[in-house]
């Protein structure tokens, strides 16, 4: 007997040494992950690749490639319609951009740092919803908001809704930022007689700054980028760059529209990689 339990703790020992010494499962070497990955980022980006390519094609048609060239940048630069489309979306964007990330961080100061409160979930999640609600359901019930209340600004409808579809995106960087704050910080500045607002000026502003800006340049992109809301409540003059290029494509693909989303697209890239980086600084 003695023999058998000593067995049979060996066995025990060995095949827990097994388990500790088993590599650890690598996502990558499933079986057929690594070919579905390849295949994926190969639908998702291949189409931009082609797009980026062919707006510098000489050829009218976007399909057929004859030689390089930029003319179809600089007819797109020339032409007043697309100018006065991105000074619309540039206006728009950067002042809901700026209005949404001043809602948005107030919001965080209050959930993070001001404790639990009746109504703290039921905030939160009034919060989040506009990331939960399907944008063409944002759209329409913004249309009909503005309709009801008979409220025609222009700029303004797109600026508005631009701004309340913004302020969750602008939430999240500034809310992450905030909750990985050491608050030792703002209670040594209290210590040394300094009242709220000092506190939070020079100590609680300055460490959230990195997530402000990243919430800002992250609200500012999807402004920029959208497409749905603006086309439903934009009116006459209140065209953007996005909604412009929607209406070149119906008419046909060209080398020109293919300028365009390029550019747009380079904006997008570098300001949420800008956000990006920002983001990570601790």
């Amino acid at each position: 007997m003695t023999a058998d339990a000593g067995n049979v703790a060996t066995s025990k020992a060995a095949a827990a040494a097994r388990r500790r010494t088993r590599a650890p499962f690598v996502t990558g070497e499933y079986p057929g992950f690594r070919f579905f990955t390849i295949v994926f980022f190969f639908f998702l980006y291949a189409p931009i690749l082609v797009l980026i390519v062919y707006s510098f094609n000489d050829n009218r048609s976007a399909t057929l490639w004859t030689e390089f060239s930029i003319d179809w940048y600089i007819r797109a630069f020339n032409n007043d319609d697309i100018r006065r489309a991105a000074l619309n979306s540039l206006t728009i964007a950067l002042v809901a951009a700026s209005a949404a990330t001043v809602i948005a961080t107030l919001a965080a100061l209050i959930l993070v740092r001001g404790g639990r409160f009746p109504g703290h979930s039921l905030a939160y999640g009034l919060i989040s919803l506009p990331l939960m609600v399907p944008e063409i359901v944002t759209a329409v019930a913004t249309l009909s908001f503005f309709a009801a209340i008979g409220l025609s600004l222009g700029l303004g409808n797109v600026i508005i809704a631009h701004t309340v579809f913004c302020i969750p995106f602008a939430y999240m960087p500034i809310q992450a930022r905030l909750s990985d704050m050491d608050t030792t910080f703002e209670q040594a500045a209290q210590d040394l007689y300094a009242n709220d607002w000092n506190a939070f000026r020079h100590v609680t502003l300055p460490l959230m700054m990195p997530g402000i800006v990243a919430g800002a340049m992250l609200a500012f992109i999807i402004s920029i980028d959208d497409v749905i809301i603006t086309l439903m409540v934009a009116g006459a003059g209140s065209t953007t760059l996005p909604v412009y290029i929607y209406g070149m494509v119906r008419m046909g693909v060209t080398p020109e529209v293919n300028a365009v989303s390029t550019v747009l697209l380079a904006i997008s890239i570098l300001f949420v990689s800008l956000s990006w980086m920002i983001n990570r600084r601790r």
